[in-house]
């Protein structure tokens, strides 16, 4: 290990904060409970290890030279990641994941998941604490402007960093087998379960067939039949799965189709009467309410999807998973609130802004 590696410690990096806050070797040496002969020696180290000077000596005050300056920006930033890291393998250690990553279906309320996502990190957050060997004055090095230690730095919530990704059908559960995610919200429910998934029931989706006002088909009142759709364009989604088997849903061979990437998208260009197509009743709701969309009878069977909620726990015949936790903290709350139905309402019914109640 290089002498730099050596003498670049969490102590000489505060000490370095605490003579730069102070101004003198002597103040400094007053609050760190030293004499100032020690503090001078310990520099003279850093400076031999790094061949640089780091105070202007030339001054009644200890003035920091560029090196100096530099040292002292990047230490501080140093500090601050140490302690972070402590407070991360100490979230870790009571059971609040590092990271959970939710993968959720262009179907469900984006207002409810941010807002779940704001309750999440309205928790009571986990304290940070003082890596080993880190002195209270490194404690200090965090804040320089502060005079004394204060409380150790805190985050909104328990610091479990949450990574939110929107799939499309059976991507969205592509997405939790595959490992990428921890949690997927509106799966389809029909189908087998792999060994570590579990799997509840979200609820159901209504779709419609809907046009624009002035699309040939919205003058119809009669069901309309296969074959007269096989004369106008479909507007689909297309499903994000790489891997697995992508889903075609009511679309009829032969059909002309403008296939796009969300479900938002396939509603703005049936608006712009770019095609037609089945959508997701709640998600129009508000447009067949204003007469933007008109639902339309067809003879084929109008279909609800039953969406579920899925996630990752150990296999118990993995090695060692007899001690682990089974679920995550942050992973365990979450699934409380989907259990609750108010929640998995507000999923699949809420897609324009008003008070959800009880959350």
């Amino acid at each position: 290990m290089s002498d730099s590696r050596n003498v670049l410690t969490p102590d000489a990096l505060a000490m370095m904060d605490v003579i730069a806050r102070t101004g003198s070797f002597a103040a400094a040496a007053r609050e760190l409970g030293k004499v100032p002969s020690s503090l001078t020696y310990s520099v003279r180290q850093l400076e031999d290890a790094l061949d640089v000077l780091l105070f202007d000596r030339r001054s009644r005050q200890a003035r920091l030279t560029a090196a100096g300056i530099e040292l002292l920006t990047e230490g501080r930033r140093l500090l601050e990641q140490m302690d972070a890291v402590a407070s991360r393998v100490k979230r870790v250690g009571a059971g609040w994941e590092s990271q959970l990553s939710i993968a959720a279906d262009g179907l469900i309320s984006r207002i409810t998941m941010f807002e779940l996502c704001e309750a999440f990190y309205s928790l009571p957050p986990v304290r940070s604490v003082p890596a080993r060997g880190h002195s209270q004055a490194a404690a200090t090095a965090a804040a320089p402007d502060a005079g004394r230690a204060g409380p150790p730095a805190t985050l909104g919530g328990p610091g479990t960093r949450l990574r939110l990704r929107t799939e499309v059908m059976t991507g969205t559960w592509e997405a939790l087998t595959s490992g990428q995610v921890d949690l997927a919200i509106g799966v389809g429910i029909e189908r087998g379960l792999p060994p570590g998934v579990q799997m509840k029931e979200l609820g159901s989706m209504p779709f419609v067939f809907a046009v624009a006002p002035h699309h040939p088909l919205a003058q119809c009142q009669a069901p309309i039949s296969d074959a007269e759709l096989m004369r106008h364009r479909a507007v689909a989604v297309a499903d994000s799965a790489q891997r697995l088997a992508p889903q075609t849903v009511n679309l009829l061979p032969g059909q002309d189709v403008l296939t796009v990437s969300s479900m938002q998208l396939k509603i703005e260009a049936q608006l712009r009467c770019m095609g037609c197509g089945f959508v997701p009743e709640p998600l129009v709701r508000e447009h067949l309410a204003a007469g933007r969309l008109v639902a339309r009878p067809v003879q084929r069977a109008t279909q609800s999807a039953r969406l579920g909620y899925a996630w990752r726990t150990p296999v118990a015949e993995a090695p060692g998973a007899a001690r682990k936790p089974q679920l995550g903290l942050a992973l365990r709350w979450w699934l409380v609130q989907l259990d609750r139905p108010a929640t998995r309402q507000a999923l699949i019914e809420r897609h324009t802004f008003m008070p959800l109640a009880g959350m």
